[in-house]
């Protein structure tokens, strides 16, 4: 099996514990919760994982397809999976302090700190090229083995 697979495989493991987990942690707050509701970003990051974890399966699959060199299929395999689990990490620290429930509305707190705006924007705009990029080179490789290019 080729590495960015067996990479992808694992993160697609990790990410689906993960929402497994963070799924408790969400029924706990709800059973707890006046309103019957989990802060949002435990909601979101038990969602995102799970969403992830079929998103990995998915990378992995257009790998094992791709005619691409294995390097270039790790590099553009790593760099998503980076992304998506910074966006899981993200929402999980969100979820624990409780600090905000839109982490793109001003002012971008991260607990009693709050963050420059230009953080904000290189971190999105990095994870936006970061994801897309990367998939886009995957996608490539799988259209090279179908022989539609």
């Amino acid at each position: 099996m080729m590495v960015a697979e067996s990479l992808s495989i694992l993160a697609a493991g990790i990410f689906f514990l993960t929402g497994l987990l963070t799924g408790i942690w969400k029924y706990q707050q709800i059973m707890y919760s006046e309103k019957g509701e989990a802060h949002p970003y435990v909601d979101i990051c038990h969602r995102t994982s799970l969403l992830y974890s079929f998103a990995a399966i998915l990378l992995a699959k257009f790998v094992e397809i791709s005619q691409l060199d294995s390097n270039i299929e790790l590099i553009a395999t790593g760099v998503v999976l980076f992304y998506f689990g910074f966006a899981i990490f993200t929402y999980f620290v969100h979820g624990v302090l409780q600090d905000t429930d839109n982490q793109l509305k001003k002012p971008f707190t991260l607990g009693s700190f709050q963050l420059p705006k230009a953080i904000i924007s290189l971190s999105m705009w990095s994870l936006i090229l970061a994801e897309v990029s990367g998939f886009l080179v995957l996608f490539y490789g799988v259209l090279i083995a179908l022989k539609w290019h």
